[in-house]
């Protein structure tokens, strides 16, 4: 199983965040420090904006902080926000699934309940738990 990008670099600028939680950070700053393109850095804040993880504010006085309380950001639910497809094989799709072999496999079930444990185990756990 391979996690998106989007997923790795949100995880990234959580934890950044809220290893400096009284500091206001830019895109360009964020960009320089993790090592990231501001082209993906724009897509996350926008994100983890709209879900009340962070605040990004623009202007002079503007940037981007954690808002959140670390131990209030449950990793498995940001795994939810962040993460639009864990089809990790073919199958757990509808749209794109043209195994024929579908209703005699049994080892979609297999990777299905995998797959649930990967999400509840992440539930476990929470951004303050790994700061």
């Amino acid at each position: 199983m391979y996690l998106s990008k989007f997923t790795d670099y949100s995880f990234r600028i959580l934890i950044y965040l809220g290893n400096h939680p009284n500091e206001l950070f830019t895109v360009d700053e964020l960009s320089d420090i993790l090592g990231l393109s501001t082209h993906h850095i724009k897509k996350i804040v926008y994100k983890l904006a709209k879900n009340n993880y962070i605040l990004s504010s623009k202007g002079r006085n503007g940037g981007i902080k954690l808002v959140m309380d670390p131990k209030d950001i449950n990793l498995g639910k940001l795994l939810d926000i962040t993460e639009d497809n864990l089809n990790i094989v073919e199958c757990f799709s509808k749209e794109n699934n043209t195994c024929n072999l579908t209703k005699r496999c049994k080892l979609k079930p297999i990777l299905n309940e995998a797959l649930i444990s990967f999400k509840n185990k992440l539930s476990e756990y929470t951004l303050q738990d790994i700061l």
